[in-house]
């Protein structure tokens, strides 16, 4: 037996069979407000993001199809809400995560790990005649700084830098203990060289091509 239709008419017009913004920002989420629960879809990993895509060309025929409406009016001022209520999640979403790039390599940046290491290789005579006397670093840097409870922790960056004469990359390990950072490993690859410079080896590490290992 077939479903009795919730709105006349029962296929969706033409006017409002468009895409759905907010059926493609918020996915499942819409499904439920609109009574569209094959929408769930979207929480299944490799199926969400065609799903979106289709919610996104079909979205709006589905909640035609799904929910009571007073008129077409109705239906298009509550699909716009839901337009723009998506749009602005995503927005905040952007931001948040442009903020969280932005915020990682400036707390590794603001570590005492990352200011010795790079105390140390600007002072160092043999990377100033390799880069230059005017040694800097880039604003990405990569690795991580784990600073745990009563003064303990780690750190691992690799920090790209530049000088008058050339760039390179700085691989940092230090450790933390009481409250003090030690650095355990400190090496400077050029590019376009083979040999790093190794300025600090505490643990006599293997670096391959180094001509000492501190």
């Amino acid at each position: 037996m077939a479903r009795e239709a919730l709105n006349s008419p029962a296929e969706i017009p033409d006017e409002l069979d468009r895409w759905n913004w907010g059926a493609f920002f918020l996915n499942w989420i819409w499904g439920i407000g609109n009574s569209t629960f094959i929408a769930l879809l979207a929480l299944i990993p490799g199926v969400n993001i065609i799903m979106i895509i289709v919610l996104g060309l079909r979205g709006s025929r589905w909640a035609w199809r799904n929910r009571y409406w007073r008129d077409a009016e109705h239906f298009r001022s509550t699909q716009r809400k839901w337009a723009i209520a998506g749009l602005i999640i995503w927005v905040l979403g952007f931001v948040a995560a442009a903020a969280m790039i932005v915020t990682v390599p400036m707390t590794m940046k603001n570590s005492g790990a990352y200011h010795i290491s790079m105390d140390a290789v600007r002072a160092n005579p043999e990377v100033q005649n390799a880069l230059g006397s005017n040694i800097s670093e880039k604003f990405w840097i990569g690795g991580s700084v784990d600073i745990q409870a009563g003064g303990t922790g780690s750190a691992q960056l690799s920090i790209p830098v530049q000088g008058d004469k050339g760039t390179g990359t700085v691989t940092s390990n230090a450790i933390r203990t009481g409250g003090q950072w030690d650095v355990r490993l400190l090496v400077v690859t050029v590019e376009g060289t083979d040999a790093p410079i190794v300025l600090i080896n505490k643990d006599q590490l293997v670096i391959p091509n180094a001509a000492i290992n501190m």
